[in-house]
């Protein structure tokens, strides 16, 4: 009996021995395959698009965030939590596309929505290049295609080691970043990085997030500066959120110095109407719901004295933007608001701005698209 108990102690000790170096060796390899992009770093102009924009000429520019293919009307993201008004927790259930096909599905009609619209300009965001969460279907490779006369830029912003969480659905490796298009010449295109958290194990899992500053030429010597953003989402309290918020203003502060235009749009993961409202919770609460307003969007409300002196916000409300991705898609039942939207300088006009509502039908966002003309 000694002996068994003996043998047993030792089977039970290496296997513990064993997990602890595989639970370490795994960290160890995680945190070898960490890096952040640096800021700064010039992006490649690719496409044969030429020309410049004119003075008084109009303009289209859409953004999208296109959620790297995943997100048909059935899925939910196991990150997302959420309440529903008779207090009933609930929470999503996918970390990759449900499958390939639906992944694929997704893009195609992303790729033929932007194509139909024609629009002079497009920021897309979550555009994955090589990942498995989105089965290696190359987003940008795609929509490059379906745009194939537009000049384009790409930022990197997600690039994850072999990630084995969680594990009922691992994330696996991504690369994925944020796409800007143009029907005229980007002269040069850089890319500049967001603060992000450093917290410990948080940044193995965060976007490296960023926006890409693109610039246009307008026929006189200035320029049309094109900015893409993709800001944090899980940043308790939006104090990420702010430090964003204060960069980016530099950014635009600077640009609107030089007497550029400047727009500047995408996922701002903040409420972006409130203004247009008589309190933040009334604008909170402005499209119907069955779950109750999430924390994330109650600390993340954007007003235009929080932007830099000179610009506006322009983001419509005929329609939301996102939809909460706790629970699958029923029309009047996910929480939804205005999160996608745009920026603008003030020697930019706004003709007209539209939410394009697709019912979530390719992604967890709506298009933003909107009509500009430079004074």
């Amino acid at each position: 009996m000694k002996k068994i108990i003996k043998i047993t102690a030792i089977t039970l000790a290496s296997v513990i021995g064993l997990a602890i170096l595989t639970v370490v060796g795994y960290v160890i390899y995680v945190a070898a395959q960490y890096y952040r992009i640096d800021d700064g770093v010039k992006l490649s102009v690719d496409g044969s698009a030429s020309g410049a924009v004119s003075v008084g000429g109009e303009y289209t520019v859409m953004t999208y965030n296109l959620g790297f293919g995943a997100y048909s009307p059935e899925y939910s993201f196991f990150m997302d939590t959420g309440v529903m008004n008779d207090g009933t927790a609930v929470a999503g259930k996918y970390a990759k596309g449900m499958s390939e096909s639906d992944v694929r599905k997704n893009v195609d009609g992303q790729t033929a929505l932007a194509a139909a619209s024609g629009c002079d300009f497009y920021f897309f965001q979550e555009v994955d290049e090589k990942a498995d969460r989105s089965y290696g279907v190359n987003m940008k490779d795609a929509m490059r295609s379906a745009l194939p006369l537009l000049s384009t830029t790409y930022a990197k912003n997600f690039h994850t080691a072999n990630l084995f969480y969680p594990f009922s659905d691992p994330i696996g490796k991504s690369e994925s970043g944020i796409l800007t298009a143009s029907r005229f010449k980007i002269d040069s295109s850089v890319r500049r990085a967001f603060p992000i958290t450093t917290a410990f194990p948080d940044k193995f899992f965060d976007l490296d997030r960023c926006f890409s500053v693109n610039y246009v030429p307008v026929e006189g010597g200035r320029y049309l500066t094109l900015i893409n953003l993709h800001m944090s989402a899980y940043d308790e309290g939006g104090k990420i959120r702010a430090k964003q918020l204060e960069m980016l203003n530099t950014v635009l502060s600077l640009e609107y110095t030089k007497g550029n235009y400047v727009v500047a749009g995408g996922d701002f993961n903040h409420c972006l109407i409130a203004d247009n409202f008589a309190s933040d919770e009334e604008a909170l609460s402005y499209f119907p719901s069955g779950q109750k307003v999430p924390d994330w969007v109650k600390n993340s409300i954007l007003h235009e004295n929080e932007i830099a002196a000179g610009f506006k916000i322009a983001a419509p409300k005929n329609a939301a933007t996102c939809r909460g991705a706790d629970i699958p898609y029923e029309k009047g039942v996910n929480y939804s608001t205005v999160i996608d939207g745009f920026l603008y300088s003030d020697n930019v006009e706004i003709v007209s701005e539209t939410v394009v509502d697709t019912e979530y039908a390719y992604s967890d966002h709506n298009p933003v698209k909107i009509t500009f003309r430079l004074k």
